[in-house]
């Protein structure tokens, strides 16, 4: 994942105008959770103030309800967000405003380039939670879920780390069943139709996901876990 030509992003980085409060955030508290920038390699242990138990990583943490959830409730654990959507970056940030949490780090930008830069085996947990579905059949390609992300999620994560994805698309799920169940790296742990029709105790629910189901929409659960290397 190293040809800088294939990152290239699709989707919305801004929506409306934000507030002038969040747009200060952006100004002044961002740089200071921010993933440095730069193409060197990436010690995810050194972005934190302490000494982290595990890295963990969300993809595209939407407007962070789940991200400050698990940082809460996981204050020895290093979590990188990661989030394009400038609006959604404003709003994971008036909560670091509101109260600072010491585990988070912020990459305000496509996922893509940090995981070039992460070291083999450094994350413990992967979240991809309600992606763009990009539903149109020209655009799949477009999708995060994708054997190449997969491919290098294995490099990055330990062994036996957990890859946890949700989508309320039905066209999405069964394209992230198609290129996970096939993936060498990485087996699915259901084991009964309520591990994945039911969101686990430590998965918090989401304002997206909220309305999905309100809207009639079913979301869908997935836990993985990375294989045992070969030896």
């Amino acid at each position: 994942m190293t040809d800088a030509p294939k990152h290239r992003f699709y989707g919305r980085r801004k929506g409306r105008p934000l507030r002038p409060t969040r747009q200060s955030l952006l100004d002044t508290l961002l740089p200071t959770v921010a993933v440095p920038d730069g193409e060197g390699p990436l010690d995810p242990t050194d972005l934190f103030p302490f000494p982290a138990r595990e890295v963990w990583l969300e993809i595209g943490f939407g407007n962070g309800e789940h991200l400050i959830w698990q940082a809460d409730a996981n204050p020895d654990v290093g979590i990188i967000g990661a989030e394009p959507f400038l609006s959604g970056v404003g709003r994971l940030l008036s909560y670091l405003d509101e109260r600072p949490r010491p585990n988070v780090r912020v990459h305000a930008d496509d996922v893509r380039p940090v995981l070039d830069r992460l070291p083999e085996a450094s994350l413990s947990r992967v979240f991809i939670l309600f992606a763009d579905p990009w539903p149109k059949t020209r655009h799949h390609e477009r999708r995060i879920v994708s054997t190449r992300t997969l491919d290098r999620l294995a490099i990055l994560m330990r062994d036996g780390g957990e890859l946890r994805m949700a989508t309320d698309d039905m066209s999405y799920l069964r394209w992230m069943l198609e290129h996970t169940l096939v993936h060498p790296a990485f087996e699915w742990t259901a084991r009964r139709p309520s591990d994945w029709r039911e969101r686990p105790a430590d998965w918090p629910a989401t304002r997206y996901e909220q309305k999905a189901i309100a809207q009639g929409r079913k979301p869908i659960y997935l836990t993985f876990r990375r294989r045992p290397r070969a030896r």
